[in-house]
């Protein structure tokens, strides 16, 4: 492949953080999935919700079905990056590509079974909806701090770049590290049904997705600087060998 071809598809790459930030507004807006469910809700107040959002429901997750796997090549250049500090693929670039991989399964199991009880709401008792909302929303904001090692992976990097030009600021570091802190405490929402550490809680929810977002617009706009100096740094490296030719 010759480089321009590869440093486009890096540029690419970094982009899809940008189709799957807008993907994920529209359709957790049109799902009414942005501000969380309140756990102590009734299961009659859960199958008003499911019968009356239930086209933006199945609609949020047709979207995230067709913008999701946009994850993946967005996953696979972050590590491309990170093995320039590293000088090769090494610990961190393999930790941040491996945890990557599996981020889209954090959206497509709960919303398939959201989606599932508001295919046809009036087929189901509203205990079963009930336990299936409780289900989407356990499994979205609890399992996010899944991804800890993710983000960690990508701060330490940052901190860690010798470089005289590093590919990663450090104040970008330090944003992943704040923010792999704020995804922990969504790991206890299973104990809880009020309070800071409530699915829809100031710990569990409100701040981590706040810093997410910032972090979703943050890394391709890093992405791309780290690509566009990847390639000024592979120019100057060919002018030697260009001078010497001619």
């Amino acid at each position: 492949m010759r480089q321009d071809q590869h440093f486009r598809l890096e540029r690419a790459s970094a982009w899809c953080g940008f189709v799957l930030l807008i993907g994920f507004i529209v359709a957790f807006s049109l799902g009414h999935l942005i501000t969380p469910l309140d756990p102590t809700t009734s299961p009659q107040g859960v199958v008003a919700f499911l019968t009356d959002h239930r086209t933006g429901i199945l609609a949020c997750t047709t979207i995230m079905v067709l913008v999701v796997p946009f994850e993946y090549p967005f996953v696979v250049v972050t590590s491309m990056q990170m093995r320039r500090i590293e000088g090769g693929w090494g610990l961190l670039s393999m930790i941040q590509l491996t945890t990557g991989v599996v981020a889209p399964i954090g959206f497509f199991f709960p919303l398939a079974i959201l989606s599932a009880a508001a295919y046809r709401p009036q087929s189901h008792s509203a205990d079963v909806l009930t336990a299936m909302s409780d289900m989407y929303w356990l499994m979205l904001v609890g399992n996010a701090c899944i991804f800890v090692l993710q983000v960690w992976s990508i701060g330490y990097a940052a901190l860690i770049d010798t470089r005289s030009r590093p590919v990663f600021p450090r104040w970008f570091g330090y944003l992943n590290l704040v923010l792999g802190v704020l995804l922990i405490p969504g790991a206890f929402v299973y104990l809880t049904k009020t309070g800071p550490f409530a699915w829809n809680g100031l710990l569990a929810n409100i701040l981590p997705s706040l810093v997410y977002f910032v972090w979703k617009i943050a890394t391709p706009i890093m992405l791309l600087r780290a690509v566009k100096a990847e390639e000024a740094e592979a120019a100057e490296a060919a002018e030697p060998v260009q001078l010497a030719t001619t």
